[in-house]
């Protein structure tokens, strides 16, 4: 005999899935983007960009409050994440590859990637050798080839401190290409990639190492010859004549990458809700044309894979910085 379900159960039941429907996650009232620098740097910059996006294309009830929390390198804002906001559902920070150097080598005090919720990343700034015009060096294979024959051949000038992300890119093309003894490449820090750049042009340091924003003034004058790109493809556009260290048989990656992490303890809702809005921003017009006209490359990784490619980012960072007796 057919079994007949009772109207007051097909009712009840359709009123629990609109409840469980209702209860999914959507943002309301304030958001806030926590940027861990003063105003005007790159951590500020991803904030109120992304911000101004979300509000755009309506994936948050109003305006996004961004918090400046400068300190430590990005350790004060992820501390404050870590132990006074978990659970926060509303909270989004600003991250990048300087996140991961410091958290790699240990400069987050009794912290780890594992203590947050890695939402996307967004574009990238990516990481290039060059040299001066008149250098000896035709391409990245002749300059690690000088460094075979004796690390201390090729003078690098970065705009980070010694063990920074620039001195880093030049470690991790070096690695790639089995240059050996690491921590005998000469690297000189300066108090930015121009002043870097403008040692490398003016002949008194062999090669520039940083990121493409930085060289593209000199690459436009001709004074620059970049001799790789540490990105997966060439880049579009004016780059793409760039070739990239993977084109020549070093397979070296360095993605100043811009993006965001959240507290821990959210919901699986809320995480899911703002991984989607990262997907939707990035393919968006508007995201487009403030990547194009602000010298961000594509970039973009969310959900799982963003947290593997992070992991695997301080891996590497770790292991490097041990070498060269950075970190034990």
């Amino acid at each position: 005999m057919a079994f007949k379900t009772p109207l007051k159960i097909v009712m009840a039941a359709a009123l629990t899935l609109g409840a469980s429907t209702a209860m999914a996650f959507e943002p309301s009232g304030k958001v806030e983007c926590i940027a861990p620098s003063d105003p005007g740097g790159g951590w500020d910059f991803t904030c109120r960009s992304i911000g101004n996006v979300l509000e755009d294309l309506d994936l948050v009830p109003r305006s996004v409050q961004t918090l400046n929390m400068a300190g430590a390198g990005g350790g004060v804002a992820y501390a404050h994440t870590v132990s006074k906001r978990a659970g926060d559902e509303q909270l989004l920070v600003a991250a990048s590859t300087a996140t991961t150097t410091r958290l790699a080598q240990g400069q987050f005090q009794g912290m780890d990637a594992d203590m947050v919720n890695w939402i996307g990343a967004l574009g990238a700034d990516y990481g290039v050798i060059a040299v001066s015009k008149d250098s000896e060096y035709e391409n990245l294979n002749d300059l690690m080839d000088a460094l075979k024959d004796d690390p201390r051949a090729v003078k690098f000038a970065g705009g980070s401190a010694k063990g920074g992300w620039d001195h880093l890119k030049v470690l991790i093309a070096a690695k790639a290409a089995d240059v050996g003894k690491l921590p005998k490449i000469p690297y000189l820090s300066y108090n930015n990639g121009g002043e870097a750049l403008t040692q490398v042009v003016g002949g008194h340091v062999d090669a520039f190492t940083g990121d493409i924003s930085e060289a593209k003034g000199f690459m436009e004058s001709g004074d620059l010859r970049i001799l790789a790109v540490l990105s997966e493809e060439r880049l579009p556009g004016e780059f793409s004549d760039i070739p990239t260290a993977r084109e020549q048989g070093i397979d070296a990656l360095g993605p100043n990458w811009r993006g965001f992490y959240m507290p821990a303890d959210i919901s699986d809702d809320a995480r899911e809700y703002w991984i989607d809005a990262m997907d939707t921003v990035y393919a968006s017009d508007e995201w487009k044309e403030l990547m194009k006209k602000n010298g961000l490359m594509p970039f973009h990784k969310s959900a799982d894979e963003f947290n593997e490619f992070v992991k695997k980012q301080i891996q590497d960072i770790q292991e490097l910085s041990k070498e060269i007796g950075l970190i034990k």
